[in-house]
């Protein structure tokens, strides 16, 4: 039986198909991973992975409706005046800032019907995961505890700083989390990722992009 033929009710909602599903075997769902500047908003009977390395994920969730989603954002904000073609129309790649991650993923929510005062919070990345690397993961811990803070959110459990990589699954149905810390080889690996995808960034910021 493929994946598809497991249970073909459940879909990713319109906007998300882009991410990438699989069926998972260990916790009998489907889960999407999301990658770094990504963001996903889960249907009922799913769960949403990542990996982070100096990145910040939130999960974010409505416990009365049981809904919720998880963003994955590289650096706290634009930086380029508002000429980064990142941040164009189109360009689709704003969510790699956390200003734009943050809002988009609590949005859609909303839109969803959830309600502000009843989103819970948990926050995990920000790691220094190399140790001549300029400290993003820092940047980025600042700016989500302020932006929580500065809104009133309810943050239920963090794992930010540290020098060690995670990976984090979310089960929005549930708002459990779990958690693993990777191993320094993994790290370094995930270290020379984040490394290339922050130097695209920058050069984003004087030539153009295409794709999501």
């Amino acid at each position: 039986m493929n994946d598809e033929a497991r249970d073909p009710m459940v879909c990713a909602l319109p906007g998300f198909e882009h991410v990438r599903r699989r069926w998972d075997r260990d916790n009998n769902c489907w889960m999407a991973k999301v990658l770094p500047g990504e963001y996903y908003v889960a249907r009922p009977g799913e769960c949403v992975a990542t990996v982070l390395g100096s990145c910040v994920a939130a999960c974010v969730r409505d416990p009365r409706l049981g809904i919720g989603g998880m963003n994955h954002f590289m650096l706290p904000e634009d930086s380029s005046g508002g000429q980064s073609p990142w941040m164009q129309p189109g360009a689709g790649m704003a969510t790699r800032y956390g200003s734009h991650a943050m809002n988009r993923l609590i949005d859609d929510l909303l839109q969803l019907g959830a309600l502000e005062e009843h989103l819970e919070f948990k926050l995990f990345g920000g790691g220094r995961i190399l140790p001549a690397m300029t400290d993003v993961g820092a940047a980025n811990v600042r700016f989500v505890r302020d932006y929580v803070a500065r809104h009133g959110y309810r943050v239920l459990a963090e794992d930010l700083g540290d020098v060690c990589p995670r990976r984090v699954v979310f089960f929005p149905g549930s708002g459990r989390v779990l958690l693993k810390r990777l191993r320094r080889m993994e790290g370094e690996a995930i270290g020379d990722r984040e490394l290339a995808l922050l130097k695209d960034l920058g050069d984003g910021r004087r030539k153009p992009v295409s794709g999501p």
